[in-house]
């Protein structure tokens, strides 16, 4: 029975002690404005209860959602191009490099400019955080395939389609999956960034209202309710990246 539910009792028991600590220093206090968890749990109730949660949530999924399928697209894609071009990648990657290591924050007032502070903007937000990201993982998985594998296929008569599709792909899968887990991260990360420098909407105005009238206990609940959101999020893509690899799996061995 433990054997069978380890990781699930392994989970629960972090999240009590992580939820313990935060009780236990919010009642020493380590600071004024560090509320308890039971406060801070109070606190998350009443909002959802209300129907602020709700709302704020629809506002923050709107660019998020949108951002990120646009940069699983588009990253995968490119990618995969990177990882089949030398001349691309030379050409490409830099600039996703410099994407992932630059204060990316700096460019916020750039795109209000351009695009105001509506959904365009939030939504690019979210993209040059988690683009890169899909980006480089994809490219360095597929140009990583094992060389031996390659040349089995090709010693098959595989064409370069063949190739791509049940060489590099199948190999790439895991590492490709492992940077979507990743963009999806950042793009919550852009999300709550956009709400919180271009316009106070969604969970970001809960943030922000709740700190300038000293709600301390809403504050809080409003950032761990996006950082449990953003665990449920990559618990379901590794429950979806483990469905994938189990059919791969038996498509394999049919063959």
């Amino acid at each position: 029975m433990f054997a069978r539910n380890r990781a699930l009792i392994l989970k629960v028991f972090s999240a009590m002690i992580v939820f313990g600590a935060w009780e236990v220093a919010g009642r020493i206090p380590v600071s004024f404005a560090f509320p308890t968890f039971l406060e801070s749990s109070a606190a998350f109730w009443t909002l959802l209860v209300d129907g602020t949660m709700l709302k704020a949530y629809i506002e923050t999924l709107k660019p998020l959602v949108i951002g990120v399928l646009i940069s699983a697209f588009i990253g995968i894609g490119l990618g995969l191009w990177i990882g089949l071009s030398r001349a691309f990648d030379w050409l490409i990657s830099p600039i996703f490099v410099v994407m992932q290591t630059a204060p990316l924050a700096a460019l916020i007032p750039l795109l209000v400019m351009a695009y105001g502070i509506g959904l365009t903007s939030k939504v690019f937000v979210v993209c040059i955080m988690a683009m890169p990201v899909i980006v480089l993982n994809t490219g360095g998985a597929v140009r990583n395939t094992s060389a031996s594998l390659i040349e089995m296929g090709e010693s098959f008569l595989g064409d370069r389609k063949d190739i791509i599709l049940k060489i590099i792909l199948p190999s790439a899968f895991p590492i490709i999956f492992a940077g979507l887990r990743l963009g999806v991260s950042a793009g919550f990360i852009g999300a709550i960034l956009s709400e919180l420098k271009i316009t106070p909407t969604g969970v970001g105005d809960i943030i922000t209202y709740s700190r300038s009238i000293a709600d301390y206990p809403s504050m809080y609940a409003a950032i761990a309710s996006i950082i449990i959101l953003a665990v449920m999020f990559l618990n379901v893509l590794e429950r979806i990246e483990n469905y994938l690899s189990q059919g791969r799996r038996k498509a394999l061995v049919a063959d």
